[in-house]
């Protein structure tokens, strides 16, 4: 309004107080007597103190008002003190949102206007914004950034430029929209959104002599360094660049430094980071260090506020005008001047020694060979460089640069060539897409080679056929043929990137674009450029020192154990008798009474108090009140196979209800084990582990944390109870399986092996020894009540999935990500039979009357006898990580598939149902009774998505669907009326299964 000279204005009159206190720092005005359909006419008098005056840049100016509003602050306090801002006024709050969680736990953030609209005032004078200028929406609506892109433009009367997720995924279509076509003024975006340009592309368009671009303001991540900055301007390039510094806990941003010209365009080389700056409108700046004192000078972490600059998080109701918030970032201070440390989630320790890995992707961008780059510290074990190359490169060429730029233990394990950047809605680099890359490309290595380039040509032709659905076709695919023209989409040519990439054994950088523009004639011809090239470039280098994990070095130890049993008559006191239930509807019942013919009868365990089959008894439940209600989803039908072969579909007739949830801090990825006195049953417990190091014991009925143990690093494994009852075993990335006190959590004693334990332990009944697979090939014996490995045998390859114990014949079957199947004798670890799949085997086996079952990468559920036979193989359209589960007559085998549906077959390997979900299914499905009618069997089942699926077994109709608030790869538990299991928003949920045929 100042800089159109604005005289009058029409306010509504239900806006005027709004409309008087939003503008009587800026303005005087007189108020006409003349009205109109309840509008005010305003004449506006202009003040002369310049809100400019304000957003000084001087840094003498800055120290002072810091000055200032410190002993302001310091004097008022106290008269102050009762002063707070309340969330239930009305017209209090502007907008809601949630925190994505990349920077640590997630948060329900509720914004006032008094805190957001700052900003807004300040971004107006500060990038000098008029009704010319043409701002892009860069941030999704989830962004709080997005919020100060929206109301600058709308309330400068500049445009506002929104661009379809199609455009945006493709750099260069979004330069030309943004630089070309609509001549972009003002760019507002985090500097991974920058670096998807590429430096070719950012030097001629985004930043070149001629572009549209005045100003660009980079934040949400850590600053490029100056050095990278000024080589992707070009020569004559006047757009004003800005680090702007903020966190969405007080919304938005909070600082902000305008880089001077000066020093974009001095060709010394400069190493120094980027100063975050000066506070923005109303916003206070604190550094404290570890004892929360207010410093000057040295290191330490920031807070954020304002007497304004305030928000509620997550519960809070009311909240002191002026609180300070904790932002996890770290600088250091130096003659008054901020400078970004990193993150506290970005210091690790690598071989002995204090490492910010966002040092090593700032010397990596660097490289003049560097389009872009990302560091990630996989698994808290491998430091992995991901890398977008401005040509080919060789490997070992540019460790050779690093090495010249960094000390030795800040060397990459490893250097990932990618095609690009993955980043999240927000627009910061999504890790873990980085991680599933990784994980991808070590599987990848495994692979086969092709035969030549005749075989490419034609299974490039079979896949394009296959994801186009054109199979049938005989016809050669023509050289010019497009794949979006042919029917492809932006899912599909994603599915084609994969297929392709797992074909050929290795990642192919640009291959996306080509896919997406380009014919299959001039795809293969990408394709052959990097699998066939004159050198190999293969990356299997490693630059890490291996650490070492254990002494044990014997293969097997021959020993036989004739004993009836393990255990030391005087372990922990006495023998508990109990019930555990474990993923995949698995039951260990020790010494108790309860009539095993009341919990399902296993045939292969008929000698023992192992159960294959859950049965929830007509045990009162608390049921207690829920808090929140069952989601439904229509289109999700169940295809059962009669006689007929006509499929039914049935309404849902239970409602699941969150009866706790317990939070771990991070991803729970492991399955829970549900332990059940017989003793008392209302102590039952919950036991399970999550990313962020914590092994919880959780009440069963109440969700009351018993105690919680920190481990060395994340946990994957699912727990196991030992015969005793008195302790839990569970395996950890650290390459350690803790033996844990059941009642306390406190360590008894670890077992060393020599890479990550993924695997989960599984207990033999009749001797008490636990069995275990490791990362680092093996698979063990242990006995936890002598404190010794009995066997250690060498698998070959990765033993990922779980160990799984038949008794009769008395055989133990490990698989590996090699492909083995291997079944082992318990007691000596010899060797009795394998198997060869020919694919990797995240699917753990399961055993059922005379047959082993297990699921491949291949998408095949492959049945086996005790004997190593192949009897039946069931093929599914996508790989089947899901473990199989079978019913209580071991008569049917229940598993999910990546193909979306959960597959019911009998023991001869014939279909009997099949239910579509909306996601993969990555979990193990559960058998239960249901509780309000015992006649009936049901099963549960968790889809990648989130949701839970509760069918009914015999025929696959659906009973009810629920939605949890995160991804799920944890299998579900059931006890009584009670369902368990872990989420990838970081809690372990509790639901109870309510109706369903109540009686």
């Amino acid at each position: 309004m100042k800089k159109c000279n604005l005289k009058y204005i029409l306010v509504e009159k239900q806006q005027i107080n709004k409309f008087k206190s939003s503008y009587e720092t800026l303005l005087n005005y007189d108020t006409f007597t003349v009205e109109h359909n309840d509008i005010v006419l305003f004449r506006l008098h202009w003040k002369n103190v310049e809100v400019s005056l304000m957003l000084n840049e001087r840094k003498e100016k800055y120290e002072k008002e810091k000055m200032t509003n410190s002993t302001s602050s310091e004097n008022s306090n106290e008269e102050k003190s009762e002063e707070h801002m309340d969330a239930r006024l009305k017209h209090c709050l502007a907008y809601v949102l949630h925190t994505s969680g990349t920077t640590g736990k997630p948060k329900i953030v509720r914004v006032p206007h008094a805190c957001i609209v700052p900003n807004i005032q300040h971004f107006r004078v500060l990038f000098e914004i008029t009704q010319d200028d043409v701002l892009f929406l860069a941030s999704p609506l989830t962004f709080d950034p997005s919020v100060v892109e929206i109301f600058v433009a709308l309330s400068s009367g500049a445009s506002l430029l929104i661009v379809p997720t199609s455009v945006k995924v493709i750099p260069s279509k979004l330069a030309a929209v943004l630089f070309s076509h609509h001549r972009v003024t003002v760019l507002q975006a985090t500097p991974t959104l920058l670096r998807r340009f590429g430096s070719q592309l950012i030097k001629s368009t985004v930043l070149s002599t001629s572009t549209s671009l005045r100003v660009l303001a980079l934040g949400g991540e850590a600053f490029p360094s100056l050095t990278v900055l000024k080589s992707w301007r070009g020569v004559g390039n006047k757009t004003q660049i800005f680090n702007i510094y903020g966190i969405t806990e007080v919304s938005s941003w909070a600082t902000f430094y305008r880089i001077p010209e000066k020093t974009l365009n001095s060709t010394l080389k400069c190493e120094l980071p980027v100063q975050l700056g000066f506070p923005l409108l109303g916003t206070v700046v604190e550094v404290r260090d570890t004892d929360g004192f207010a410093i000057q000078e040295g290191d330490g972490q920031v807070f954020l506020g304002g007497r304004n600059r305030v928000c509620f998080l997550d519960d809070e109701v009311t909240v002191p005008l002026g609180t300070m918030r904790a932002t996890g970032d770290f600088v250091t201070v130096k003659d008054g001047e901020i400078f970004f440390l990193g993150r506290k989630d970005s210091q690790i320790k690598r071989h002995g020694k204090r490492l910010n890995i966002e040092l090593v992707q700032q010397v990596a961008e660097g490289l003049q060979e560097v389009e872009s780059c990302a560091v990630t510290w996989y698994n808290q074990e491998k430091l992995i460089l991901f890398m977008v190359s401005k040509n080919d490169l060789v490997k070992d060429y540019i460790f050779e640069e690093l090495q010249k730029h960094l000390p030795s233990h800040a060397i990459p394990d490893e250097l990932v060539l990618i095609d690009s950047l993955p980043f999240t809605s927000h627009g910061k680099i999504d890790v873990s897409e980085l991680n599933k890359i990784y994980l991808n490309y070590i599987n990848l290595k495994s692979e086969c080679k092709l035969n030549g380039k005749e075989e490419l040509w034609e299974k490039l032709q079979h896949l394009w056929k296959s994801i186009l659905s054109l199979s049938e076709d005989p016809l050669r695919i023509p050289d010019e043929s497009l794949f979006l023209n042919s029917g492809g989409d932006s899912l599909k040519s994603i599915r084609l990137l994969n297929e392709i990439e797992k074909l050929v054994g290795t990642s192919v950088p640009g291959l996306l674009e080509i896919i997406l523009n380009s014919s299959i004639l001039e795809i293969y011809n990408h394709i052959v450029q990097t699998v066939f090239p004159d050198e190999d470039l293969t990356f299997s280098k490693n630059y890490a020192t291996k650490r070492k994990f254990s002494d044990i070095n014997q293969e097997t130890s021959g020993k036989s154990l004739h004993q009836n049993s393990v255990m030391p008559l005087n372990c922990d006191k006495k023998i508990n008798a109990f019930i555990a239930l474990s993923r995949g509807g698995q039951i260990l019942s020790v010494n108790t009474t309860r009539p095993l013919t009341k919990l399902g009868h296993c045939p292969s365990a008929c000698s023992s108090d192992l159960i294959s089959q859950t049965n929830t008894q007509n045990v009162e439940s608390l049921n207690p009140p829920a808090l929140s209600g069952k989601s439904k989803d229509p289109s999700c039908v169940a295809e059962f196979f009669s006689e007929e072969g006509t499929p039914v579909i049935e309404a849902e007739k239970m409602e699941l209800c969150v009866r706790w949830m317990s939070d771990t801090g991070k991803c729970v990825d492991a399955s829970p084990l549900v332990v059940i006195p017989a003793v008392d049953k209302s102590s039952a417990t919950v036991y399970i582990g999550s990313h962020s190091h914590r092994m919880m014991a959780v009440d069963l009925y109440s969700g009351k944390v018993k105690w919680e143990q920190i481990l060395g690093d994340r946990v994957e494994s699912s727990a196991c109870v030992s015969k005793c009852g008195n302790f839990i075993v569970v395996g950890c990335y650290n390459g350690l399986v803790y033996v844990l006190k059941s009642s306390s959590g406190e360590k008894y004693w670890t077992f060393t092996t020599e890479d990550a334990v993924k695997s989960s332990a599984t207990m033999d009944p009749t001797t008490g020894l636990l069995y275990i697979g490791s990362h680092d090939q093996h698979a063990y014996a242990l006995d936890i009540y002598k404190k010794k490995c009995v066997w250690k045998l060498k698998c070959g390859a990765t033993v990922f999935s779980s160990p799984c114990l038949s008794l009769t014949p008395h055989h133990l079957y490990f698989a590996t990500l090699g492909g083995l199947l291997l079944a082992v004798n318990p007691a000596t670890g010899n060797r009795i039979w394998k198997h060869s799949c020919g694919k990797p085997l995240f699917s753990s086996p399961r055993c059922c009357l005379q047959y082993i079952c297990i699921g491949c990468v291949d998408g095949n559920l492959l049945c086996f006898t005790h004997f190593g036979e192949q009897v039946w193989q069931f093929c599914t359209s996508e790989p089947i990580f899901s473990s199989p589960c079978t019913s209580a007559s071991e008569q049917e085998i229940f598993f999910g598939s990546h193909d979306c549906f959960i597959y019911c077959c009998n023991t001869k390997g014939h279909l009997q149902w099949k239910f579509e979900t909306t996601s993969r299914v990555y979990s193990t499905p559960f058998n239960f009774h249901n509780y309000n009618r015992s006649d009936e069997m049901l099963l549960a089942a968790a889809s990648t998505d989130g949701k839970l699926w509760i069918l009914e077994s015999k025929s696959g109709q659906l009973q009810s669907v629920y939605r949890l608030p995160g991804e799920v790869f944890s299998s579900p538990v059931v006890w009584e009326s009670m369902l368990i299991i872990g989420c990838r928003n970081n809690y372990v949920y509790c639901l109870d299964l309510l109706g369903g045929n109540q009686k």
